[in-house]
């Protein structure tokens, strides 16, 4: 649920109410009792950028494929090393 701010504005007091967003507006001030409780506009608490949510978010690379989110894409770097395995069986030095 969202959070609005309010304020009168016969009296000044301000308050933050946490109400759905079907709910209907206040109007009466809970300090003075007067009808001049207004809904103020306020800045959002986070900030969308760019022309869509997690395929921007992949820079120095291929996207990911569509309906997918799976990390960090790669970068221009050399491969990790492989391992080699250990001999195995073979003669024992005893």
């Amino acid at each position: 649920m969202p959070i609005y701010a309010y304020r009168c504005e016969a009296c000044g007091f301000a308050k933050d109410v946490l109400q759905k967003i079907s709910d209907p507006q206040l109007t009466v001030c809970p300090e003075c009792g007067k009808e001049s409780f207004k809904k103020q506009v306020t800045a959002a608490g986070f900030q969308l950028k760019g022309s869509g949510w997690y395929v921007t978010d992949f820079r120095g690379g291929t996207p990911p494929a569509t309906g997918t989110a799976t990390g960090p894409a790669k970068t221009d770097s050399a491969p990790a090393p492989t391992p080699t395995p250990a001999p195995s069986g073979g003669s024992s030095d005893n």
